[in-house]
């Protein structure tokens, strides 16, 4: 919503976009990067420990074959490289939170950052209201629509809404799952930054940004109970709160005309990869033989 708020202002209502760049690039640069610390404050490893070998197995290989499938489909849809990879990671993780991770990492523009959160934001809501029906249709059980939940669904307020009102066995499922795919984007952020953009001149030092380096120091701390449990909550609030502020500059630099003509593309990405995805969850699911 914020996204969308500030890219209609930027398109209707401002007329010199440049006087506005400075505040901009700080919201959508350095607070966004700042939040991504604060998210590391908020996460505990060892929740990935608790899910168990098998179902920690399954979610990396997922995460694993959506994202590389998710970057060959965008550009068979004829996106850039970039942008495809925003898409394949937002869709692989955790939606915005692992675009706006990535783009700095893979170079990419502005309206690029936004109509891949915008395309996935859309769909994120229509999963949350469709997902359910899964339940009755393939005859899941709630921990299996947990599971299932926790590996479709983008960001962890959206899994609690598609999860909890099922049951609480549905939501605790989707919950722990999700956690440990969020928990994986530091790792595929520092992949990216070793690879892509400017990894090729710079040394691997200067490759890895400073915010996933402050993600791991952040999520260790938090699992050795240095940052307790009440202030990871906390944190975890401020990390919201940066990334709406940080969405609301991402979206003043944006024009929706320029958005619009790459929409068909992007959405036909993200819908294509959301489809694998829930292909691959659903064969965890029985391949596992969850109860």
């Amino acid at each position: 919503l914020a996204i969308l708020v500030g890219a209609l202002v930027r398109t209707w209502l401002v007329r010199d976009a440049a006087r506005f760049a400075p505040g901009t690039h700080l919201a959508s640069g350095f607070l966004l990067e700042c939040s991504i610390v604060l998210l590391g404050a908020g996460s505990d490893l060892r929740a990935l420990l608790a899910a168990g070998p098998a179902i920690l197995a399954g979610v990396i290989v997922i995460v694993g074959v959506t994202l590389i499938a998710g970057m060959y489909i965008g550009q068979w849809f004829g996106l850039p490289r970039r942008h495809a990879l925003l898409v394949a990671v937002g869709n692989a993780i955790c939606g915005n939170s692992a675009i706006s991770a990535a783009a700095p990492v893979v170079g990419a523009r502005r309206d690029e950052v936004a109509s891949a959160i915008a395309f996935t934001a859309v769909l994120g809501v229509a999963v949350i209201v469709g997902l359910p029906s899964l339940i009755p249709l393939l005859g899941l059980t709630d921990t299996q629509y947990g599971v299932v939940a926790g590996l479709t669904v983008y960001a962890v307020p959206q899994v609690i809404a598609a999860a909890y009102p099922v049951s609480v066995a549905a939501g605790q499922a989707a919950t722990l799952v999700k956690l440990t795919r969020v928990l994986l984007l530091g790792p595929v952020v520092l992949l990216l930054s070793l690879t892509e953009h400017h990894a090729a001149r710079l040394k691997w030092w200067r490759a890895v940004p400073w915010y996933i380096i402050g993600f791991a120091v952040a999520s260790a701390l938090r699992t050795l109970e240095v940052i307790p449990a009440s202030t990871g909550d906390t944190v975890r609030e401020g990390a919201r709160a940066l990334t709406i502020v940080a969405m609301a500059g991402l979206g003043l630099a944006v024009d929706i005309h320029v958005v619009r003509k790459v929409g068909p593309r992007v959405g036909s990405t993200v819908i294509v990869s959301l489809a694998l995805m829930l292909t691959l969850s659903l064969a965890l699911v029985r391949l596992l033989a969850i109860a």
